[in-house]
C-alpha cells in the first residue's frame, strides 16, 4: 500500500520513518506529509509534538486523538510548497507581521467524518524551532460537506475504482 501522504512509496519507507522519530522532516512539505499520515494512523503524540511551542498551548493529546480515531482520510493534495532557499525561521518572534513571510504549504485533505465526505483546504505556516521543522498555524481556505458520487461513478478519491468498490465500502 501506498503511504497515506500520496507519495509513492509504501508507509514504512515514507511517513512511518518520520513518526516514529527514524528520520527528521527535511522541508515544511515533507512534515505536511507525515503529520497527515500521523492523523491517518492516529499517531496524536506526533501531531501534538510536531506543532510550534507557541502553538501547543492549545492543543490536546485526547482531544487530537479522538478526533482522528473518528475520521477516516482519504485522499491528501498539496497544491503548493514554498521551495527553501536560506530560510532561517528559528527562534522568530510568532507575535508580529514575520509571520507572512513563514515557509507555506497548501493542501486539501478529503477525509469522512460522521459519515459525510469532507473537503478541507489550507495555508499552513511552518517555522523551525531548535533546528527542527514545527507547524505553526494555517488559514483554511474551505472546509464544506461534500455530496458523495453515485454508486457507479468514479471514487470521490480519484483512485480510478469505481466509488461502491472504493470509498463507499468506508461508510459501512
Amino acid at each position: 500500500m501506498n503511504c497515506y501522504c500520496g507519495n509513492q512509496r509504501a508507509f514504512e519507507q515514507c511517513c512511518e520513518l518520520l513518526i516514529n522519530g527514524n528520520i527528521l522532516a527535511e522541508t515544511p512539505e515533507q512534515l505536511m506529509r507525515s503529520r497527515y499520515s500521523a492523523y491517518a494512523t492516529n499517531s496524536a503524540n506526533y501531531i501534538y509534538q510536531t506543532y510550534a511551542k507557541s502553538s501547543q498551548d492549545n492543543q490536546s493529546i485526547q482531544e487530537i486523538s479522538t478526533w482522528a480515531a473518528q475520521t477516516q482520510w482519504l485522499k491528501l493534495t498539496i497544491k503548493h510548497s514554498d521551495k527553501l532557499e536560506n530560510v532561517d525561521t528559528n527562534n522568530l518572534d510568532t507575535s508580529n507581521d514575520a509571520t507572512a513571510s513563514l515557509p507555506t504549504v497548501e493542501f486539501s485533505a478529503l477525509y469522512i467524518h460522521n459519515k459525510s465526505f469532507c473537503l478541507m483546504s489550507e495555508k499552513s505556516r511552518f517555522i523551525k524551532e531548535q533546528n527542527l521543522w514545527r507547524y505553526l498555524d494555517g488559514d483554511v481556505a474551505e472546509h464544506i460537506e461534500i455530496s458523495p458520487p453515485k454508486r457507479n461513478e468514479p471514487c470521490i478519491c480519484q483512485s480510478d475504482k469505481k466509488f461502491k468498490h472504493c470509498c463507499a465500502l468506508k461508510l459501512i
